[in-house]
């Protein structure tokens, strides 16, 4: 699967390339001045997807040999890189007015709120393990929980929404000399319309729930749970577990989903609002998306690896205890 999806991400990168150099040499302003169109359009092809091969390698280096997902924490940074200069596009558009800037940034923080905590928030079932007996022990006979998150999907129905939202824009570029054409590239990268927010808003429930479905499998954890003599109280192991598993996971996702819809399409409001398109960015989509569910994953990465070197950890006690004082490895 890795090595597919490397040899998928060359081929989009070197599709999306020849698009962005015939842009390029049909700008709005005149033609580019190059040598050879030809020459042009092979050399940025090279360019660009020789750099997104390098970036990708890089980020599996970072996760093979550091902590965190490789390739998320290099587009958090590169997110987080856009924010000071943001910030002050929009201090300097807002002027002297400092209650709106307030006002800004407090939408913006309980909003990267409400991000953290449904995507913290989770339903837990109770699940019973029966007692066994080995040897002279006995176990089992415990209640341990089956957590199912509102928001299993993360950030991957936004980034496959807009995938699929920029493939008329990605074709239309092919056709420069086309009205109709450019007519569709342009509504479908107008984000700050009513009628692209709705769609846009449809598509990512839609991939909501499918990228749920393939990614959580009721039918295995029943399996699971089954085979290692748990059970869920008052439903029968097996097809009957599965079915509750399946019709908790098909609620949670309803909320979920439409939360996440809300987020994707925020900045488009933000933006009507006349908040700049730059600061918007950060109001939800990808962008807040990414950076609170790569924060949360490697801080909760950092704390296990504390944990397994006998350090308290910090995100619950925010206490830390030395080798040392933990008895050491």
């Amino acid at each position: 699967i890795t090595q597919l999806t490397r040899y998928g991400t060359i081929g989009i990168t070197a599709l999306q390339s020849i698009g962005y150099s015939i842009n390029l040499l049909a700008g709005a302003t005149g033609r580019a001045v190059v040598i050879n169109s030809t020459l042009f359009t092979i050399t940025t092809v090279i360019v660009l997807t020789s750099g997104t091969a390098f970036v990708m390698w890089l980020g599996e280096r970072i996760s093979e040999d550091g902590i965190g997902n490789g390739i998320s924490l290099i587009i958090m940074i590169g997110i987080i890189a856009f924010l000071p200069q943001s910030l002050m596009n929009e201090i300097s558009l807002i002027g002297d007015n400092i209650f709106i800037l307030l006002v800004e940034i407090g939408i913006w923080v309980l909003v990267t709120g409400s991000v953290v905590l449904v995507s913290q928030g989770m339903r837990r079932i109770p699940v019973q393990y029966a007692k066994r007996v080995t040897g002279r022990k006995v176990q089992g006979g415990t209640t341990q929980y089956l957590p199912l998150r509102v928001n299993a999907a993360g950030v991957m129905p936004i980034i496959f929404a807009q995938s699929i939202m920029f493939i008329p824009s990605t074709i239309a570029s092919f056709f420069p000399n086309n009205p109709t054409m450019q007519q569709i590239g342009a509504w479908f990268s107008d984000i700050s319309s009513l009628s692209y927010s709705a769609l846009f808003f449809v598509v990512v429930v839609f991939f909501t729930y499918f990228y749920t479905a393939i990614t959580v499998n009721p039918q295995e954890m029943a399996d699971t749970m089954k085979r290692q003599g748990g059970f869920i109280p008052g439903i029968r192991p097996g097809k009957q577990t599965s079915e509750f598993i399946d019709t908790i996971l098909t609620r949670i996702t309803l909320p979920g989903s439409l939360f996440l819809g809300l987020v994707a399409i925020f900045p488009a409001f933000a933006m009507r609002a006349g908040v700049s398109q730059g600061f918007a960015m950060f109001y939800g989509g990808t962008s807040l998306l990414i950076l609170v569910q790569v924060t949360l994953d490697t801080l909760q990465q950092i704390e296990s690896h504390l944990l397994m070197r006998h350090y308290d950890g910090f995100m619950k006690s925010g206490q830390m205890r030395s080798p040392r004082q933990g008895g050491g490895i």
